[in-house]
């Protein structure tokens, strides 16, 4: 095998870099009535609309900005994954590029929390925005009003994983070595499947369709923070 220089290592956010959901978590802690109302709704309101909806009921209720940034900056996030991050990024050969479902608020409050925000090259994710009022604005990264991603895989309308990669590809221009994609759920079956943990949506998505649909990508499993830091290890 011949040596690697440059690497491209992408990862999804909840439940792979951060031991928890994001868009469950927030009103775990601070409005569980709404958090139970977000799962009775969930197979009505596409999910990136219904989190929209629920943060604007909250700031309706008066939940404030700074609860919510306290929410997230305690939010469970291991050690070794901010160990592993860290120290493959310090070998220099590698970029992190975060693909996610979540939004550009959450990532970044947790990211900077952790000290990891300027490690990765990009947040690909749904747009969110604090207004004056201290409403949370949070909007798909597809437009519902606009044109709409061509896959066919079964990703959700707020954003096809695998057409971001593609694009985040062709715009930095990059040809990497070696592509590594850490994620868990079935959401994350589109952009490996662009690369020529078990128990999740991802490994039953890999195990029922993979062969069918021609993925290529030499596949391990992990269960935790600390098994990724192992991986990196070798990368």
């Amino acid at each position: 095998m011949s040596e690697v220089k440059k690497q491209l290592v992408v990862f999804d956010f909840d439940w792979s870099m951060a031991d928890q959901d994001t868009d469950r978590w927030v009103f775990e802690v601070l409005a569980p009535d709404l958090r139970r109302k977000m799962k009775t709704l969930k197979n009505e309101i596409q999910w990136t609309d219904l989190v929209a909806q629920s943060l604007r009921e909250a700031h309706a209720r008066g939940i404030t900005k700074d609860q919510i940034i306290h929410a997230l900056q305690i939010m469970p996030y291991h050690p070794a994954m901010v160990r592993a991050i860290t120290n493959l990024k310090a070998g220099g050969k590698t970029t992190f590029l975060c693909l996610s479902n979540a939004n550009s608020v959450f990532i970044s409050t947790i990211l900077e929390a952790k000290g990891l925000q300027a490690l990765f090259e990009e947040i690909i994710t749904n747009r969110a925005e604090w207004e004056p009022s201290g409403l949370l604005k949070l909007q798909r990264r597809v437009d519902p009003e606009g044109p709409q991603h061509s896959c066919k895989v079964g990703c959700s309308p707020n954003m096809c994983k695998g057409e971001e990669l593609e694009a985040f590809l062709a715009r930095k221009g990059d040809d990497f070595d070696r592509l590594v994609y850490i994620g868990d759920g079935s959401n994350d079956f589109c952009p490996i499947l662009r690369l020529r943990r078990t128990s999740r949506g991802l490994s039953k998505r890999i195990a029922h369709e993979g062969e069918e649909k021609g993925l290529k990508a030499k596949v391990q499993y992990w269960g935790g923070a600390w098994e990724i830091e192992e991986k990196f290890r070798d990368l």
